[in-house]
């Protein structure tokens, strides 16, 4: 640190809940003169913001290794090179083990091991993690290595524990890098400060009135008569109805028709507090039945009518006014019975805009999925399809109105809402049900259906004898997508998908003059494509090729439908 400037801190920020103290922290060290840089980890942007500490640091905050701005000029290297101090502020169980390994796979770490300067590390976690062979042999090490490593102070934890691993208050940890780089120290936090201030008690002044007990019930009634003190020292019954009894001499005359002869009331300092008790003048009897004048509570002993005489008002409708009509118990709400079973119950209400619902009234048939063509009980041909692209097809053709049948071979996924799904497992299963599916308007084979099967199913579970391994005769499975294409029931759009890791445009469009196909969707498989969620797709027709951009499985399915609610449009136009 040069004279007569601040210190100069680069502060990592772990995951942890006492990360929050951080900001504190900075606020601290800018108090004090210093300059802060904020490095914050992953875990740590869970709990406070870069835009917080960006605001309190007036510093960039840096969270990422991977900035290429920075990076140009090895900005990590030159961020750990500038500050006169690293603090590691909370620093986590994880952060110890990764500093003790000398591990660096983010930039927190990198930046700790690229260091050249003094390291101090605050440790914060639970404390039983804290107490771990573990953490305290990372911690002896940190130590042999030249890390200042505050250890945590002792109390009541977040998670519900007590005990040592609370982090150190920022007035500690600001002490403690002060003592190391030769700042001014600060008034530390004592136990004082911290401790609750004393409640007040309300002095015991009791009702006007007596009242009965009556039960709280935890109501916010019993909580306010908790909480509001009484105004006026409390008296019996017979206190208050010997305040108003009436003398002989004056029961039955008239009253005055003022209280001008009842004496004058006090006014001022005249008047004591015991003769605010008792009124000068006696007043008039109060009838006998009339009881005591005491208030008490009570609660309501009827609800309004509901019979229909007491409907005493008319609305206005289009045969003119008319009185509401009675809800007669036990007539039905709805006459029609509802569809059971409907493929499209969850699908949001059609809206026959073709604008907004362009495939409303269309039937859309989909395949998805591989097929698994058996051995034996146990084996079986399959392939690495995912089945994502074709669900997603089914549920934006759904989304766009149309009503869906999905074939789907063997996979784990949710059947889209408004989709009527049949599960298959192998090719001859799935033809059968492509076929029972017809007439639709357009058909999607997007199923990576095996190409062979098995000759000769087994019974039993083939073993191994030692010998040669047994023969394994294939015949070819049904052509589904070529079968589709020539049949008497085709429908106005079929659309095949190519699955190819070479030559890839070539063997679409060979594809679909060889299947009969309107379309064919070319993808490239001899990455992750299968299995994983984006794909890049091209589109061959009979007019070309347009070629889609890498994205979600999700987008590809939308701009296929939108493609091919365009083609069904003009096609219907064209008949």
């Amino acid at each position: 640190m040069t004279g007569g400037e601040g210190p100069k801190i680069l502060l990592v920020i772990g995951g942890g809940i006492a990360a929050y103290k951080s900001c504190e922290l900075v606020r601290l060290i800018r108090k004090q003169g210093g300059t802060v840089t904020c490095v914050l980890t992953e875990g740590g942007s869970k709990f406070v913001t870069p835009m917080a500490l960006a605001a309190l640091s007036e510093n960039p905050v840096h969270t990422t290794l991977w900035d290429l701005r920075n990076e140009v000029e090895m900005g990590h290297i030159q961020l750990s090179r500038e500050a006169d101090l690293l603090v590691v502020c909370p620093a986590t169980a994880n952060m110890l083990a990764k500093m003790a390994a000398g591990i660096a796979d983010d930039l927190a770490t990198t930046l700790l091991l690229a260091t050249d300067k003094p390291v101090m590390v605050a440790p914060a976690m639970n404390v039983k993690m804290w107490q771990h062979d573990a953490t305290q042999m990372n911690v002896a090490r940190l130590r042999e290595a030249g890390v200042a490593v505050l250890d945590p102070d002792e109390g009541p934890m977040a998670c519900g524990e007590f005990g040592p691993g609370r982090l150190r208050e920022p007035e500690d940890i600001w002490n403690a890098i002060a003592d190391m780089l030769g700042a001014e120290r600060v008034a530390s936090r004592t136990g004082a400060d911290l401790a609750p201030a004393p409640l007040r008690t309300a002095p015991e002044i009791e009702a006007l009135e007596p009242e009965p007990e009556v039960a709280s019930k935890g109501m916010l009634g019993g909580l306010l008569s908790s909480l509001i003190p009484r105004s006026m020292p409390k008296r019996s019954i017979e206190e208050i109805e010997a305040q108003w009894d009436v003398p002989e001499e004056v029961e039955g005359e008239d009253l005055p028709a003022d209280n001008a002869e009842w004496g004058d009331e006090p006014v001022g300092d005249e008047t004591s507090g015991d003769d605010l008790a008792t009124p000068a003048t006696e007043p008039p009897e109060v009838p006998v039945d009339a009881g005591p004048l005491l208030a008490s509570k009570g609660k309501a002993a009827s609800a309004p009518p509901t019979d229909a005489d007491a409907i005493n008002h008319e609305v206005l409708t289009g045969a003119g006014k008319q009185r509401p009509e009675p809800i007669v118990t036990g007539s039905p709400l709805v006459e029609d019975e509802p569809f059971e079973n409907s493929p499209l119950d969850g699908q949001p209400e059609f809206d026959p805009d073709p604008e907004h619902r362009p495939l409303y009234g269309r039937h859309v048939l989909v395949t998805a999925g591989p097929t698994h063509e058996p051995i034996d009980p146990v084996r079986y041909i399959a392939n690495r399809s995912s089945g994502k692209q074709g669900f997603a097809i089914a549920a934006a053709a759904a989304a766009a109105g149309a009503r869906v049948t999905l074939v789907a071979g063997p996979v784990h996924l949710k059947t889209p809402p408004g989709v009527d799904r049949i599960d298959v497992e192998s090719a001859r299963e799935m033809a059968d049900a492509v076929r029972g599916s017809l007439p639709a308007d357009a058909a999607v084979m997007v199923a990576a259906v095996a190409d062979w099967r098995s000759r000769d199913f087994v019974e039993q579970k083939m073993k191994k004898r030692g010998s040669a391994p047994p023969a394994l005769i294939l015949e070819e499975n049904p052509d589904i997508l070529t079968n589709l294409s020539v049949g008497d029931q085709r429908p106005k759009l079929v659309v095949g998908f190519a699955a190819e890791t070479d030559n890839l445009l070539d063997n679409a469009r060979s594809k679909r003059k060889r299947k009969g196909a309107d379309w064919i969707v070319a993808n490239d498989v001899s990455g992750d494509v299968m299995g994983g969620s984006d794909n890049a797709v091209h589109i061959v027709t009979s007019q070309g090729v347009e070629d889609l951009p890498q994205m979600h499985k999700d987008d590809v399915a939308r701009a296929l439908v939108e493609r091919m609610a365009e083609a069904l449009a003009q096609s219907g136009e064209e008949e």
